[in-house]
């Protein structure tokens, strides 16, 4: 299937599982930014429950910005603040140690758009998974597209998506399975089997 996106900062597990069933993945890179979507965080499960991690941007609604042109706020220690939590959430999970160092340059560098990082983060999740995405980008923005099947409203977080397959989680003691985190979570406690994981997952 052709799929119209967001791209987003370590996209959450159904929007993953999107994107690994897609045969063409069109990102949609020309609308208008709007806070409080996935754009610029994800949500990981840490000792005390879900927990947002946001990047930092340079951003108002009273002058708007397209996604493509929206900068981060780099004076910020957002990436430290990111792996502590990391850390602390994964640390004791069978494939954070496996994968940590591979995480370590993308945290090492300043990059100056959030279109930018987002994109190395993909891109990293398929160096890691030795998996290739067809990837294209829209050209202006369109409300409707025919050619493409449009799931642009994952990027909100109110958006309903089905209840995901279980998986073991760290914390699945403490507050029982949680669906649709960041496919971080994902990765950390399945490893290699994530790609067979999200390509089993029934899409909507």
């Amino acid at each position: 299937m052709r799929t119209l996106l967001h791209p987003t900062y370590f996209p959450s597990i159904y929007q993953m599982a999107v994107m690994a069933q897609s045969n063409k993945i069109v990102f949609e890179k020309f609308d208008n930014y709007q806070k409080q979507t996935y754009r610029n965080r994800c949500v990981i499960l840490g000792p005390n429950g879900k927990q947002t991690l946001s990047v930092p941007v340079n951003y108002t609604q009273k002058k708007r910005q397209l996604y493509k042109d929206v900068k981060i706020a780099n004076d910020y220690k957002w990436q430290i603040n990111h792996l502590k939590s990391w850390q602390t959430a994964y640390r004791t999970s069978p494939f954070y140690e496996f994968y940590e160092e591979d995480f370590l340059p993308l945290f090492n560098k300043s990059y100056d758009y959030l279109l930018d990082l987002n994109l190395q983060c993909l891109d990293l999740f398929q160096s890691l998974l030795q998996f290739k995405l067809d990837i294209d980008f829209t050209m202006e923005y369109a409300n409707t597209h025919s050619e493409v099947q449009d799931y642009r409203e994952l990027v909100t977080p109110t958006f309903s998506t089905p209840q995901l397959p279980k998986y073991s989680q760290v914390f699945e003691n403490k507050f029982n399975f949680i669906s649709n985190l960041s496919v971080l979570d994902l990765l950390f406690n399945e490893g290699p089997n994530t790609l067979n994981y999200l390509q089993a997952v029934e899409i909507n």
